[in-house]
């Protein structure tokens, strides 16, 4: 059984039959078309300079992949996977209610198959998270 993502054609959530319904991620996404990949995106601005605090530098970060996925031709409804590499993940579960409307304000309620993962550090001394996209476009 599948759910497809409403604003995208090639892409569609993947939820096996019997399982609960994931909320704010997809458990599995297929799609068809180019692949765009990022590399790991932080919270920095064009200037370089670090949004303060978690939160701040989610939503630059998710600012940054929505320009990335964009200028390589793709919508937001593209992307297929995002992993996050946060450097406190007590932090992150501390944020969980301020993420969503930021996640949201950026992303919308498209929501694909996502990973977090707590690492040690991160090669900017100042990232607080670092994210991946994988974007599958069109044509």
């Amino acid at each position: 059984m599948s759910n497809p993502t409403p604003s995208s054609a090639i892409a569609r959530a993947i939820l096996p039959e019997g399982w609960p319904a994931p909320r704010g991620y997809a458990n599995g996404m297929v799609a068809e078309g180019r692949v765009l990949v990022t590399g790991g995106l932080v919270g920095w601005d064009a200037d370089g300079v670090f949004a303060k605090g978690f939160v701040a530098q989610l939503r630059q970060t998710l600012i940054n992949i929505k320009a990335v996925v964009e200028a390589g031709g793709g919508r937001i409804e593209d992307i297929v996977r995002l992993t996050w590499y946060v450097t406190d993940i007590e932090a992150y579960r501390a944020s969980l209610k301020e993420m969503g409307p930021v996640y949201r304000e950026v992303l919308g309620r498209h929501f694909p198959a996502m990973a977090v993962v707590a690492v040690a550090a991160l090669v900017e001394p100042e990232a607080m998270l670092e994210i991946e996209a994988t974007a599958v476009i069109a044509g």
